[in-house]
């Protein structure tokens, strides 16, 4: 429902909403969403997945159900031969590509009737479910003289929230990181807070020793840290929640440290593995729970016999 400008708390009390619905569930619902990534680390392909899979009504990141809908993919940094490519490589040609998936090369911008385009598409369409925008560089209006940073900013992406909430849809709109690294991934989108305060979702793609992570918080959606993985074919699968996916990887270092040593404690463990000792100390104990490894005296481990 709409609700009206000005109202008591209540009146809010008896108000009653739809629930969030979402396209891809528990990742993107109907709003606007900005992902961001460094150049190369497979944002595009990640884009093409959720494209294909809620055109098809199939499963994003290879276990995530989608509802069936109609999606236009703006894939503004390729041209046909490219994506045809890309199409190729995840669709094998000798199956039926999707009817339902609109591809576009080229579009306006946003000062110059881009809104407007992707309004007339979801018209002709039966059921408009997703949008992307790769990337938000294509489609952003020039700068002006007098811009101020954080305003442009806003500018350049709180009317894909405002079109989004229009049409009830998801529009997604790809970007990139800064160089820097910073502890909250989401302090590392490319900008300033104008594009992560103008949309109603950020998404963070980041790399590092352990594997790639795709972080996530909107206003309406539980914050997501997920492990997913990007194959030579170009499929991004989701592989689980980060920090149990590490705690595995970890746990399996651990064990080859151990086979290894034949005998060891946390500290010659940690020098083995290049881990943390204190995180070893606790890892080991939870293994020796899980009847992973064998307590032999204080402080020191083995393998189960």
């Amino acid at each position: 429902m709409n609700a009206p400008p000005t109202f008591t708390a209540a009146d809010l009390q008896h108000m009653e909403f739809e629930p969030l619905r979402y396209v891809i569930p528990g990742y993107l619902a109907e709003g606007a969403t900005l992902l961001a990534g460094k150049p190369k680390l497979g944002k595009s392909w990640l884009v093409l997945d959720w494209c294909i899979s809620v055109s098809i009504g199939g499963y994003a990141l290879g276990s995530v159900k989608c509802e069936e809908g109609d999606v236009l993919y703006a894939a503004l940094e390729d041209n046909q031969r490219r994506l045809k490519r890309r199409m190729s490589q995840v669709i094998p040609l000798s199956q039926a590509w999707p009817g339902r998936l609109t591809l576009r090369t080229t579009m306006r911008r946003l000062d110059d009737g881009l809104l407007d385009e992707i309004r007339a598409w979801a018209r002709h369409v039966p059921k408009p479910r997703l949008i992307v925008i790769d990337t938000l560089a294509k489609v952003r209006p020039p700068a002006k003289a007098n811009d101020k940073p954080y305003e442009a900013d806003y500018r350049a992406v709180s009317p894909f929230t405002d079109l989004a909430a229009e049409l009830q849809l998801a529009i997604v709109i790809v970007h990139h990181t800064r160089k820097m690294d910073a502890d909250d991934p989401l302090d590392m989108v490319s900008g300033t807070t104008g594009l992560t305060g103008g949309v109603d979702s950020v998404m963070v793609l980041t790399r590092d020793g352990q594997g790639t992570i795709l972080t996530g918080r909107g206003r309406d959606l539980d914050d997501i840290e997920s492990a997913i993985k990007l194959d030579s074919s170009g499929h991004w699968t989701l592989l689980g929640e980060a920090d149990e996916v590490r705690r595995s990887k970890e746990r399996n270092k651990i064990l080859e440290a151990v086979r290894d040593l034949g005998e060891a404690g946390p500290k010659e463990i940690a020098a083995a593995t290049s881990m943390r000792e204190a995180n070893v100390k606790y890892l080991v104990l939870e293994m020796v729970k899980a009847g992973e490894l064998e307590k032999i005296e204080r402080g020191l481990y083995r393998l189960p016999k």
